[in-house]
């Protein structure tokens, strides 16, 4: 894990040689095969391919007469997403390949995005484990489950780096880091697309949202986006051409603008730098309407935002139907080319014929593998032991976790008996009813042991109708009753109680799609509670709930033991129980930096220096960047993470301080389990270039291992560090490294660091 993406340039490009590009023998089959195809099909045809409609209410024995159907067989669709279920997919997928002129088959998408039925926990979560290898086995397994029931086609991995909490859908990405947010990215790719598309396992990945999306202003979803190329290009893009060189199948364009220009029908992003430069060669899809959305951007009319967005190098219309409807007027009016639609077509094509669907159209539709690939025991299991690794412990004061199995534990708090919330957002095939609630898992977990009493206490929050905002989807958890009942009812139990679980925080769709918030501190109802309990004086645990970064401020200073488990999936309770209760240690360390105030956003850890920085350790000095109400240091650092154990680091130690650029550096640390549980320890290796010809961050994160130390034992880690390590975009958009100085950093998270100099010669 510690091999950076860069030293993995040689196996990622042997893995996409593998993966999805064509070995030439098969490519000159391949393109013989479209050849012929295209040869036979009409303009309507070709353009029928460009369009991914929306499914509707498809169900089996209701394919054949629904408006969809009819244009599948007239060949006026390339793909359908949404459609769930085995039988249902056979049925559309005959009406294509049985019914229309060409019997072209149809790719059916979804949006498996952490998981299929066996939900994973939420991307930002996953990010939390720094384990590559188990971010690489969730996808593997959400491909299996969702391949066995019809899917070929994912809308994952969302790669888009989020310094703004603010947005909610961080909660769908890996982080503020475009090294680790590039790792992540070349994991996910390959768990779902393996090393054989044509494999009924394995479905064809989409990286999104190409580009910037999550970014936008006022970390408002949707909202303009606006930044600098330099910024583009070292901060944000890493992790999308990650995928890219990884041999993704096809790529999702964004909502928002780049370089005042939608991106949709941006070209110089579509094609100058995802074809020309990083040699893309796949499809790109938009987002749901995202060419008719360009009208109000002010583009122009529907024919205008789709002669414009395919001659930007955008292949295939999600629902906007702008592909469908103007096309063949666009291209009599010489808007667009002929040869822009046989591209665009041949694109969906290849994709088709990847996957292995002209040889097979029903591939995916074995309704034998149902019971026998999806929500098994066994991807269970995996899904429990990942959670685990996720929950990131941010205070443990007096060791008051983990909890005995003994005496009576207060479970309190709306989060608490909620099967829906488990999951996380964006978890659209999940089978609420199978899962456990918090309140489920810790009766199973004391049985015989300990009692578990348990009261609602409070609701999400006071206001119904922001609730109601807050818990779509088949995720509502309102409770009648008066708040005053509700939080009567807990102090009761809390007072015949030894210890105080408080389940709490955001609900699940209070982060994802068009879940902006502005205020990130806990919920006023739960607020109250929280005062209220804290009063009887009991132990206090809060079991954190949340798809972001949020303000945490008032609960690290008034109560003892935090645990931030966000969404952990299908299996979340147990997890949490098997962490609370100390058969697991806690291990994650977090990917985003948590602000002390909403004031302090965007806060991220490898930041631009300023001409007048402050003085470390202060607060105030006038005339300096800082504020006058708050300090500038974050609540939590990026990387940060407890343990029940404790580590010492040994010294760091250099082999050499200095090397040219053939050359390399190895940064070696000892690493010591101190404590009393055996568990797990992510070692993070931090760089600085100390003089550029632009100016560079106080550090990046350049190299990672997560490893695993019996109580006493000692491991020594190392990192190379080469010249492609210290290599950056400069203003002229090159990718180069300059001689100079140099810092390397080490420690277990990006604040508490042992720092060592050296020279690039």
């Amino acid at each position: 894990m510690r091999i950076g993406r860069f030293l993995l340039a040689a196996v990622i490009s042997a893995s996409a040689a593998t993966a999805m590009a064509t070995p030439q023998a098969d490519k000159g089959k391949m393109d013989q095969f479209i050849d012929n195809l295209m040869g036979k099909m009409t303009l309507q045809e070709k353009i029928g391919q460009l369009n991914l409609p929306v499914s509707g209410e498809i169900v089996t024995g209701q394919a054949k007469s629904s408006d969809v159907a009819g244009k599948i067989r007239k060949g006026q669709v390339g793909g359908l997403f949404n459609v769930k279920g085995v039988d249902n997919i056979r049925e559309v997928q005959k009406i294509a390949v049985e019914q229309s002129r060409l019997k072209i088959p149809l790719l059916f998408g979804m949006d498996v995005i952490h998981g299929y039925e066996t939900v994973f926990p939420i991307p930002l979560a996953l990010s939390c484990s720094w384990d590559m290898e188990a971010i690489k086995e969730s996808a593997r397994i959400a491909a299996k489950e969702s391949s066995a029931d019809g899917i070929c086609w994912t809308f994952s991995p969302m790669v888009d780096i989020c310094r703004d909490p603010r947005w909610g859908r961080m909660s769908e990405g890996g982080g503020e880091d475009p090294y680790l947010g590039s790792e992540i990215s070349v994991a996910m790719v390959k768990g779902y697309q393996g090393d054989d598309l044509t494999d009924k396992n394995t479905i064809m990945a989409c990286v999104k949202h190409f580009a910037l999306y999550g970014a936008p202003e006022a970390g408002r979803d949707y909202n303009t986006v606006d930044m600098s190329h330099l910024s583009m290009f070292n901060n944000y893009f890493p992790p999308y051409k990650a995928a890219i060189d990884a041999g993704v199948g096809s790529v999702m364009t964004s909502f928002n603008v780049v370089d005042g220009i939608p991106a949709t029908g941006n070209k110089w992003l579509m094609t100058d730098v995802l074809r020309d430069r990083w040699g893309f060669d796949g499809f790109v899809v938009t987002d749901y309407t995202a060419i008719s959305e360009m009208i109000a951007h002010g583009m122009g009319d529907l024919q205008q935002v789709s002669a414009m967005s395919l001659s930007a190098g955008t292949d295939m219309d999600m629902v906007a139907d702008g592909f469908l409807t103007t096309l063949e007027k666009s291209l009599k009016e010489g808007k667009v080319t002929m040869a822009e639609i046989d591209k665009a077509c041949r694109r969906i094509l290849e994709a088709k014929y990847k996957l292995g669907l002209f040889d097979d159209p029903y591939k995916y539709c074995d309704a034998s593998r149902v019971k026998r690939d999806i929500f098994t025991a066994e991807n269970r299991a995996v899904a429990r032991k990942i959670a685990t690794e996720t929950f990131v412990l941010l205070k443990n004061e007096n060791n008051l976790l983990p909890l005995q199995r003994k005496g009576k534990i207060a479970l309190v708090g709306p989060l608490a008996n909620t099967k829906a919330n488990m999951p996380g957002t964006w978890s659209v095939a999940a089978a609420f009813d199978k899962y456990n609630s918090l309140y489920d898992s810790m009766k199973q977990s004391l049985a015989g042991k300990a009692e578990v009493l348990y009261a609602k206490g409070s609701n999400l929050m006071y206001d119904a109708q922001r609730e109601a905002e807050a818990t779509m989807f088949g995720r509502e958890m309102r409770d009648p009753r008066s708040a005053q009942e509700l939080l009567d009812e807990a102090l009761n139990i809390a007072s015949q109680a030894d210890v105080i679980v408080a389940a709490v925080g955001e609900s699940s769709e209070m982060s994802g799609e068009s879940s902006s918030r502005t205020n990130l501190e806990m919920p006023d109802a739960q607020r109250d509670l929280l005062i209220a309990l804290k009063k009887t004086g009991k132990p206090i645990v809060l079991v954190y709930f949340a798809g972001r970064s949020t303000v945490m401020t008032w609960e690290q200073e008034n109560f003892p033991a935090i645990l931030n488990v966000w969404f952990g999936g299908s299996e979340a309770a147990d997890a949490i129980c098997d962490v609370v209760f100390g058969d697991v240690s806690p291990s994650g360390k977090l990917t985003t930096t948590f602000p002390k105030n909403v004031g302090q956003i965007p806060l991220y850890y490898n930041h631009l220096n300023t001409g007048r920085p402050l003085e470390a350790g202060k607060w105030f000095s006038k005339f300096r960047s800082n504020y006058l109400d708050i300090d500038n240091e974050p609540l939590y650092p990026f990387g940060y993470g407890l343990s029940y154990t404790t580590f010492r680091y040994g010294d760091l130690q250099l082999s050499n301080n200095s090397m040219n650029e053939n050359g390399k550096i190895t940064a070696s640390v000892t690493v010591t389990n101190t404590g009393n549980y055996d568990a797990d320890e992510v070692v993070q290796m931090y760089i600085r270039d100390m003089v550029g010809s632009v100016a560079r961050p106080v550090k990046e994160l350049k190299g990672f291992e997560r490893i695993h130390l019996k109580k006493g034992e000692s491991r020594t880690v190392s990192f190379d560090i080469t010249a492609e390590q210290l290599k950056f975009y400069n203003s002229a958009l090159n990718w180069v490294c300059e001689p100079g100085e140099f810092e390397v950093m080490v420690g277990g998270n990006s604040r508490d660091v042992q720092t060592k100099k050296f020279s690039l010669q």
